[in-house]
């Protein structure tokens, strides 16, 4: 029997999420049935993150046991050709049997995209999120500080989290601007179910000038969902890397996802 983790890259816009679902396209459905293939028996994969629908990753990390003798590179070039064209593994490695992708992960990191311009996108539809009134990144900086260190996040998770503690340490998060596009990079030890979302709809407002930087403060103090904003869109949130100490090295991130 041998342990097998791989990186994998998805656009999630026409999946119902990672998580299997009867009925229903997954992200691990589908990458199952892909590596089942190539192993001739059933797989079953234990992800670092699970996304939610819309949800796009370029850093996601998986593993697998199997007793298929196959070398490695057949997981990786051989399990892409029975993708889809929106998945694809971007790496392959035998580990021991200590590693655990979910586990064993250190930190987790996620990008969130906003395309801030009047007239809606084309090209990139589905793969950010739109917002025809300008946004001040400034004040969205300024605000995001308060997301720094371990605290109870209760305001930013969803009603259907099963987490068991809302308390979440942030370890660095940084929003830049390139022309009309404007990157947020979090990065946390874990997140609860739509954290990113609720905390980037809080960001929006505020960059909107709707509130000021400190309502974010004000926010995560009052540990109630009802207080903050809108969830934002699934469509600009991708899984971009997720960290593992030694000796787990793997490629840090997949592809450039515009940054």
């Amino acid at each position: 029997m041998k342990r097998i983790a791989l990186g994998v890259e998805y656009v999630g816009t026409d999946f119902s999420g990672w998580q299997w679902q009867r009925e229903k396209v997954t992200v691990q459905g589908t990458l199952e049935t892909a590596l089942a293939k190539i192993a001739n028996e059933p797989i079953a994969l234990f992800c670092a993150g699970r996304t939610d629908a819309g949800v796009h990753a370029t850093g996601q990390v998986v593993h697998f046991d199997t007793s298929s003798k196959r070398h490695v590179d057949a997981w990786l070039w051989g399990t892409n050709t029975h993708l889809p064209q929106t998945v694809a593994v971007t790496f392959a490695r035998e580990v021991d049997y200590h590693f655990h992708a979910r586990f064993k992960a250190l930190s987790r990191r996620y990008r969130y995209l906003i395309l801030n311009q009047p007239i809606r996108p084309a090209i990139w539809h589905k793969r950010v999120t739109w917002h025809y009134y300008p946004l001040d990144v400034d004040r969205m900086r300024e605000a995001m500080v308060y997301l720094l260190g371990e605290q109870d996040f209760s305001s930013v998770r969803s009603a259907q989290c099963n987490s068991k503690t809302p308390m979440r340490c942030v370890i660095d998060c940084a929003i830049t601007r390139v022309n009309h596009l404007i990157s947020i990079e979090i990065e946390a030890n874990a997140f609860l179910h739509h954290m990113v979302r609720n905390i980037v709809g809080v960001l929006m407002k505020i960059g909107a000038g709707q509130k000021e930087p400190h309502w974010m403060q004000q926010v995560l103090a009052a540990k109630d969902r009802r207080v903050a904003a809108e969830t934002a869109p699934a469509d600009g949130l991708y899984l971009t890397r997720v960290k593992y100490p030694e000796p787990y090295r793997f490629p840090m991130e997949g592809g450039l996802c515009f940054f």
